[in-house]
């Protein structure tokens, strides 16, 4: 029971992360501007304080917000740009838009997979190991492990090389974020086999098997997607 219950407040941390972001852009609050301290946040969303605090870490993670010891919580300057260039969160058909993104990152990663795999230096496929470490550990604990799973594939596309992937970076970063809130971390056990699969073959400087890997790793992603858009999972 009590697991079920920090399983809940971890979710709920999340969705309170997204109610804060679209506060932001909604108001909209420039950068700089101070935020609502926890206790004004808290009632605003009908949440405790200690779930606006882990929701404002979500956000300070990502380059949103910038917790100031002493003084509060203020917008940063990338707060609309480069955390979100295009503005994806402010779409309100969270499974669309997390299914349209699956079909874009099928167009993209498994060829970052590939590039990575014959571009990655010794320090880049450490790195990647460590996160793919990183990201098992939590699934397994039930901790939070969006930040994680990021980083394990910006890292990937980082590792291709590429002046033009390392662009893309964002787009990435925010079709993670989408799918892994959509789904409600349904996807762990794939999630793990899959991303043990990618960096093995980067490891390898297998470019073929990297491509295969990502491809699998991103159609469960999206076979989980259509299920929860045809109603067979709940949300």
């Amino acid at each position: 029971m009590s697991e079920f219950s920090h399983l809940k407040n971890k979710l709920l941390a999340e969705q309170v992360e997204d109610e804060i972001y679209h506060y932001i852009l909604d108001t909209p609050l420039e950068p700089g501007t101070k935020l609502p301290n926890e206790f004004e946040l808290g009632e605003k969303f009908g949440v405790g304080r200690s779930t606006v605090r882990e929701a404002v870490k979500l956000l300070s993670s990502k380059g949103i917000v910038e917790v100031r010891r002493g003084s509060g919580t203020y917008v940063v300057t990338t707060a609309k740009g480069l955390s979100d260039p295009l503005n994806l969160r402010s779409v309100q058909e969270k499974n669309a838009l997390a299914l349209d993104l699956v079909n874009v990152r099928l167009l993209l990663e498994p060829g970052m997979a590939e590039m990575a795999a014959l571009n990655a230096s010794d320090e880049d496929i450490e790195r990647i190991q460590r996160l793919c470490d990183r990201v098992e550990s939590k699934i397994h604990s039930g901790d939070l492990y969006i930040e994680d799973d990021i980083a394990f594939h910006t890292c990937i596309a980082e590792s291709s090389k590429n002046m033009v992937v390392e662009q893309l970076i964002p787009i990435i970063d925010t079709a993670v974020m989408m799918f892994v809130n959509v789904t409600h971390k349904k996807l762990t056990e794939e999630t793990i086999l899959t991303h043990r699969m990618i960096t093995e073959a980067i490891a390898r400087h297998d470019s073929i098997g990297a491509r295969s890997a990502m491809v699998m790793h991103l159609n469960f992603n999206r076979n989980c997607i259509r299920k929860l858009y045809d109603g067979e999972w709940e949300t």
